[in-house]
């Protein structure tokens, strides 16, 4: 991208937001209606409306917003195991079917089960089997189908720890877990979404490593503590990037709490990520590239360590350099595996207006105005 970045988005989703696709309409409704509400708050060119948005998408919107309309190089895909949806929401079908396409760009996809369902340890099995580049595993802490809502512990050794001994066996060596972003209205269990109990699904799996996703969204400082205390808990930045855009003062208040522990140190596991099609992944993207803290937001935060100001290095980590040491990528050897395919543009060309390449060219509630250029 712009600067020379290589740009890894560590969460990408194809979500079936349409009405048909609703298992639980109570709860599936306000979900969506999040989702929706995301895409109205973006800048304009980047806002869509709720009809425009309240559909199936497919693997090939999420493909063309990110990888011909904005600058990310790479991504993960993610299924959702959320089952007041039909089909999860974002289904492990889309995962199979987008990173088969492109596996070059779509350079891995994490199983995403949810535990209390029949036979979790089997459907782990059955979902590395159907993908061909499965990295992780992905949970969230309350279960959600057939109208019921429960959540679970990442700690509790009758659930969460015979997944991570599966994982295991499995080759799979990161688990990541939605936190810090409650799901609409449905009742969670209180504090479900901290990434508290992360802390002991860690520390008795040392040769695992934790991904908190959403982390600083919310519990700053309880993600703080823990990125400071275990090494093998990471951050993923996802919704940060729409707090960024709308937000830009708070999302410096955010990063820098998360940094407030174990300052520079903990910038080596946090790491980018859009959660497109969430939103268009690259007004966020660019916020990013350009952001600074300001002097107050240094001053205030930190206990042991200053927060240091983001240099050039510290964003490179953060877009590519610590995910693919995360997952054991080399970012040289995914550079050329997507030079001259099909996304690639010429050297010097102004990437195409948002939705552009995409159905929702006529959908963005607020054009750009006229006569801007897109670089």
């Amino acid at each position: 991208m712009q600067d020379e970045f290589f740009v890894i988005d560590g969460v990408a989703h194809t979500f079936d937001m349409s009405e048909a696709n609703m298992a639980s309409p109570e709860y599936a409704d306000a979900l969506r209606r999040l989702q929706a509400s995301f895409f109205a708050g973006q800048p304009a060119g980047y806002d869509l409306d709720a009809e425009a948005t309240l559909r199936d998408w497919t693997v090939e919107e999420t493909a063309d917003i990110l990888f011909r309309e904005s600058y990310t190089d790479v991504a993960v895909f993610h299924p959702v195991p959320i089952f007041f949806f039909k089909d999860g929401y974002s289904s492990v079908d889309k995962a199979v079917a987008a990173t088969r396409r492109w596996p070059n760009r779509f350079i891995g996809s994490y199983i995403a089960i949810d535990p209390l369902r029949p036979d979790p340890l089997g459907e782990m099995e059955r979902q590395v089997e159907l993908l061909d580049n499965p990295v992780g595993l992905k949970l969230y802490p309350v279960s959600y189908h057939e109208g019921d809502v429960t959540p679970w512990r990442m700690d509790d050794p009758a659930i969460g720890f015979p997944l991570y001994e599966k994982a295991r066996e499995l080759g799979l060596t990161c688990v990541a877990t939605h936190k810090s972003l409650p799901m609409g209205p449905s009742p969670s269990g209180g504090d479900a979404f901290s990434p508290i109990d992360v802390e002991g699904a860690a520390a008795a799996f040392p040769d695992l490593n934790f991904s908190i996703v959403h982390g600083g969204l919310s519990f700053v400082e309880e993600t703080a503590w823990l990125l400071a205390r275990f090494p093998n808990i990471w951050v993923n930045l996802e919704t940060m990037n729409l707090v960024l855009t709308m937000r830009p003062s708070v999302f410096g208040e955010l990063l820098a709490g998360l940094l407030g522990v174990a300052g520079e140190d903990a910038l080596n596991r946090i790491y980018w990520a859009s959660g497109a099609m969430n939103s268009h992944p690259r007004p966020g993207l660019e916020a990013f590239v350009n952001f600074q803290f300001t002097e107050e937001q240094m001053a205030r935060h930190g206990i042991f360590f200053p927060v240091p100001q983001l240099t050039r290095e510290h964003k490179k980590a953060i877009l590519s350099g610590n995910i693919a040491r995360l997952h054991g990528w080399d970012v040289d050897a995914l550079a050329a595996g997507i030079k001259g395919d099909e996304f690639d543009l010429a050297q010097g060309a102004p990437l195409p207006i948002p939705y552009s390449t995409t159905p929702l060219k006529d959908a963005v509630t607020t054009p750009l105005p006229e006569g801007t250029r897109v670089a």
